[in-house]
């Protein structure tokens, strides 16, 4: 059975309810692992790949724009542009740091060139600056669009205030207007975004795609006491363990994924994908045997009763 895509946002385009995070592609997967990461997503229906300029600078030998590459390498190889939905964002690689026009610009150029296409379909902005007016973010992002070297943009870590003011210069002027958020959101951290950014993002019409969808493999429920997992994101998963709240979480997906059969990343993907103005989690694989885990969410529907049980026990 083909799973159906979902509108994002506004815009025109159509998503797999997964998105296939790329910061470990040319990181923690060489070349080879990410080619058969990205054949498996999209031999299951996954159109909707995640990545940034900076991913990933932050690893030895590496300068930024590694993912990048290699999403670019792969499409060329596949010959699938048309057939993929290639999100990337602004403002965190060393050489185009911030949100000045002349820094976005230039980024754009140099993802399009990594990327080996003309036109990115969704660009973000990574982190808001605010240092920089509105004005000169969102006049900078049509212009890109004007152009067509971006299709739609969208916005990742920014306040509701900013990204009201943001929104009201767009539909003032009419300019280019932000169709998604990428906030930080998952079952254990839920501030950032529940308030007065989801309410916005609801009034608006805009699309969520959260990231740290499963909490760096916290979520996952291979982080137990005693236990030690092999992940570059170990320490940063394993700290929920100490919370009261983490603990409370994992014996809830325990129980919901025991009467599924299903694995707890599945379960932990769709009381995410089950939330007002979620259109698509982002989850990363490593290897494709990680992969399955993930996709599961296209299908698993989580009753009331079960999703307003881990909603509890994430309170």
């Amino acid at each position: 059975m083909t799973t159906p895509l979902r509108p994002l946002g506004s815009s025109d385009l159509e998503v797999f309810p997964l998105c296939l995070g790329g910061n470990v592609f040319g990181w923690t997967a060489d070349e080879a692992t990410s080619f058969a990461v990205l054949d498996a997503y999209a031999a299951a229906g996954g159109n909707f790949v995640d990545t940034a300029d900076v991913y990933s600078a932050w690893a030895d030998g590496n300068s930024g724009g590694e993912s990048e590459t290699v999403i670019g390498k792969w499409v060329k190889a596949r010959g699938n542009r048309s057939d993929v939905v290639i999100a990337t964002k602004v403002s965190q690689h060393p050489d185009f740091k911030g949100l000045r026009a002349a820094t976005i610009e230039a980024a754009a150029d140099a993802s399009l060139r990594r990327l080996g296409t003309d036109h990115i379909d969704l660009y973000y902005t990574h982190f808001d600056d605010p240092e920089v007016p509105v004005e000169e973010i969102i006049g900078a992002l049509d212009a890109l669009v004007k152009a067509g070297k971006v299709r739609h943009i969208a916005a990742s870590n920014i306040g509701a205030d900013r990204l009201q003011e943001s929104l009201d210069l767009s539909d003032r002027e009419g300019l280019a207007r932000y169709v998604a958020v990428q906030p930080h959101y998952n079952l254990v951290s839920r501030d950032t975004y529940e308030g007065p950014l989801r309410d916005l993002a609801a009034r608006q019409g805009l699309a969520a795609v959260p990231y740290f969808a499963l909490a760096s493999g916290f979520l996952t429920g291979k982080y137990r006491p005693g236990t030690t997992v092999d992940s570059a994101r170990a320490g940063s998963a394993a700290q929920h363990l100490e919370s009261e709240r983490g603990r409370r979480v994992l014996t809830a997906l325990d129980e919901v994924a025991g009467a599924h059969g299903a694995p707890v990343a599945t379960v932990a993907l769709a009381w995410l994908a089950a939330q007002p103005t979620v259109v698509a989690p982002i989850a990363s694989a490593r290897t494709v045997e990680q992969l399955p885990d993930l996709l599961g969410v296209a299908e698993l529907r989580l009753t009331d009763e079960e999703l307003a049980k881990l909603t509890a026990a994430s309170a």
